[in-house]
């Protein structure tokens, strides 16, 4: 009896140390051996997670990075093109411009030919008088236009056309050529982006001339002028009046393209 009872007892001891102390945990996903830590499939050590998704998360920082360097060099590009898109543009307009000037003067000088031809008397077959010509060191007044003139559509010497057809409108300020000339002269100080003399001769061909066919065209330029002042608020009024007085120039329709554009 005294023997089944020590044996109850040391039972009873052991039963209660074993709940008291339970065994040991590994950590998650290691199995300890005496000399060396086996990894189950699929899993690691702590410190060896952390690290892969330190790895895994530096890997997509780092795409992200690039991706964000490719767009903003696409970005950078598409703001290249638009600016190369404009200045093609302009560079039309500018060359559209330059060709009708050209048509423009081609028929002046074939109206003027005409008219002389026209207006010029039948000359008598008994007639046997041949007056004589005078030679002047002083250019005509119409060598000196032309020469400014071909200074620009020949010769394309833009910056030296600009006091040819200053000292012809101070040499012939009534030419019939003048409204033309100021015109010219403004067109080249634009180019030059001298707005302020170049706005000077635009609106001498407009109110001086009021009659002359480079109206529309100074009227058109006087917009494109205000534009680059930033003067939208003039810029309309210059386009409109030339919509509303000369509609049927093609100088209008442009007028009107900058009308949609700046409403």
């Amino acid at each position: 009896m005294t023997v089944n009872k020590t044996l109850w007892v040391a039972l009873s001891l052991v039963s209660t140390g074993a709940w008291a102390n339970p065994a040991p945990v590994t950590e998650l996903g290691r199995i300890n051996t005496p000399n060396q830590q086996l990894a189950t499939p699929g899993a690691g050590t702590l410190e060896q997670r952390l690290a892969t998704l330190e790895r895994v998360v530096e890997a997509r920082a780092q795409g992200q990075i690039r991706m964000q360097q490719q767009l903003n060099l696409l970005l950078d590009e598409v703001s290249q093109l638009r600016g190369v898109t404009e200045t093609h543009t302009y560079q039309l307009d500018e060359m559209l411009q330059r060709q009708r000037d050209l048509y423009q003067e081609i028929d002046r000088r074939v109206g003027a030919l005409q008219s002389s031809t026209a207006a010029q008397p039948p000359v008598s077959a008994n007639q046997n008088n041949v007056p004589t010509v005078s030679y002047s060191s002083n250019m005509s007044e119409n060598d000196a236009y032309d020469k400014a003139v071909n200074m620009v559509l020949k010769d394309r010497r833009y910056d030296a056309a600009i006091p040819e057809f200053e000292a012809f409108l101070q040499n012939y300020p009534n030419s019939g050529y003048a409204p033309n000339a100021h015109y010219w002269l403004g067109q080249l100080l634009f180019n030059n982006n001298d707005l302020a003399k170049a706005k000077t001769h635009f609106e001498r061909v407009v109110t001086n001339f009021p009659d002359s066919s480079k109206v529309p065209d100074a009227l058109l330029k006087l917009g494109q002028v205000a534009e680059r002042e930033n003067n939208k608020d003039a810029a309309l009024r210059f386009y409109r009046q030339l919509t509303g007085e000369h509609g049927a120039a093609t100088s209008a329709r442009l007028a009107q393209e900058r009308i949609d554009a700046l409403k």
